[in-house]
């Protein structure tokens, strides 16, 4: 009886929400919609990595062969260097974007109030929204070998010759980090700052007349009630680990063979496998490869997070 009872509870409960809510239901179907046919169909492509592609057989009656794609991935130099490119550079731009947002964040939230501060607030996010390949072209007008900024006013100005950019492997590494803090800083910036503009500003009002000074209250107030927040971009951020910025990587350097020692991560890998070489089972390979990496990562960031401070954790 109690049984009946509670289901028929249940059943009202939910016929009132669907009658409350049903208009919010209706509206996320299409995203619904979208999410399996995007993220999920496209998965069944998995099994082109295990097979030896051949068109006249098709994709899935193409004979299977294992993990033969893969061995040939791992046995070339080519899957360290890709594997330690992309690690690296990502790990990187996650530590140097955290830090130079929230002090980015930090400055702003002093003078969000203000007009100039509200500018700053909107103009800051406009690199996140320029293309990359705009972005490639900026970075050229800088570095171009005869007509760049960098070679004929700075290093000039200097009496220093005049460097080939696009063919010094060895510079790479803070061109991109640079580029990348610049183009990326804007957005976390954003996410960072409204969580400072939400803390209650009677904590500093309080610790003022304590006599704290301004760093006192950045490093005993503002940072450890953000800290959530800046836990939660790291770790989504370390779920994408092992994918890099395509942009970044094949436009910026300009495509340049010289540079593939530096510049030549994971995605670019595949591109150039898929579109130059035609070796599509090689690229599956590289992109499954890809994404388990990327899942046992996020997993194991969580974990650890979650032994740390399991109020901040993703699940």
């Amino acid at each position: 009886m109690s049984t009946t009872v509670t289901t028929t509870k249940r059943e009202s409960r939910f016929v009132l929400n669907l009658r409350k809510y049903g208009l919010l239901y209706l509206m996320t179907l299409p995203g619904l919609a979208y999410l399996p046919i995007n993220n999920y169909l496209p998965m069944a492509g998995l099994v082109i990595a295990f097979k030896d592609v051949d068109f006249r057989k098709g994709l899935f009656g193409s004979d299977w062969i294992g993990f033969k794609n893969f061995e040939y991935l791992f046995a070339s130099s080519d899957a360290l260097q890709i594997t330690r490119n992309t690690l690296l550079y990502n790990a990187v731009f996650i530590i140097v974007n955290t830090v130079v947002a929230v002090m980015v964040a930090v400055l702003l939230a002093d003078i969000s109030g203000s007009k100039i501060g509200k500018f700053y607030q909107s103009s800051i996010l406009l690199p996140y929204l320029i293309s990359m390949v705009i972005i490639s072209y900026i970075a050229q007008a800088f570095l171009n070998t005869e007509r760049g900024f960098l070679n004929n006013s700075i290093l000039a100005l200097f009496g220093a010759d005049p460097i080939k950019w696009y063919t010094e492997p060895k510079y790479w590494p803070f061109i991109l980090v640079f580029i990348k803090c610049w183009q990326q800083v804007g957005y976390l910036c954003v996410i960072y700052l409204s969580s400072i503009l939400g803390i209650d500003k009677e904590y500093y009002e309080v610790s003022y007349l304590e006599g704290a000074t301004k760093l006192q209250q950045i490093r005993d107030i503002t940072l450890p009630l953000i800290q959530p927040t800046i836990i939660m971009m790291v770790l989504l951020s370390i779920g994408r680990i092992f994918y890099s910025d395509f942009g970044l990587f094949y436009h910026v350097p300009m495509n340049s063979g010289a540079l593939y020692s530096t510049t030549n991560v994971i995605d670019t890998y595949v591109y150039r496998g898929l579109m130059q070489l035609g070796d599509i089972a090689m690229s599956s390979a590289a992109g499954c490869y890809q994404s388990l990496v990327g899942f046992v990562l996020v997993m194991i960031s969580n974990l650890v997070v979650k032994k740390i401070s399991p109020e901040n954790a993703l699940f």
